[in-house]
């Protein structure tokens, strides 16, 4: 996503809009434990601060689908984040997180960086039932322990 920067440097205009919706590649989304990435749409501006700060100030919303915990089915995973950053033109962290060339300035690495923090460690679809509770060698056990041992129980008398 490259977005010209021209008339920002030579003070034509005092910020750029941007409203783009972003398709990223496959194998990123593959990489990132994802199942797929829809409708992301970026909308914010950059606009320069002093004479060598650029304020990179975007909204990110979109859907991952993601795959349930328990059943494996697709769970589609709404987001909505926003990104309120500062960028120097000198100094080494818009080199590393950003693609810049004389004119252009790419955000998309920014942009997927962030998505990439907003995956939920774990997603559970609502539809998601436990179906089968017990099998050869083991059960679900639950917080409610309605066997107690008798040996045990003879002590609850004793802290009365």
């Amino acid at each position: 996503m490259n977005i010209d920067i021209t008339k920002l440097k030579n003070s034509i205009v005092s910020f750029i809009p941007i409203d783009n919706t972003l398709n990223f590649s496959k194998d990123d989304i593959t990489r990132a434990d994802m199942i797929d990435l829809k409708d992301v749409k970026v909308t914010g501006n950059i606009d320069r601060n002093n004479l060598d700060d650029y304020h990179v100030e975007l909204h990110i919303e979109g859907k991952m689908v993601l795959p349930c915990a328990l059943t494996l089915k697709p769970v589609d995973y709404p987001f909505s984040f926003n990104i309120d950053t500062i960028f120097s033109e000198d100094a080494q962290e818009m080199s590393k997180k950003i693609k810049k060339c004389e004119n252009t300035i790419d955000i998309l690495p920014i942009v997927w960086e962030n998505i990439l923090m907003e995956i939920p460690m774990r997603v559970v679809s609502p539809d998601a039932n436990l179906e089968k509770i017990e099998g050869d060698g083991w059960k679900l056990v639950t917080e409610d322990l309605e066997d107690i041992n008798p040996e045990l129980a003879k002590l609850k008398d004793l802290l009365k």
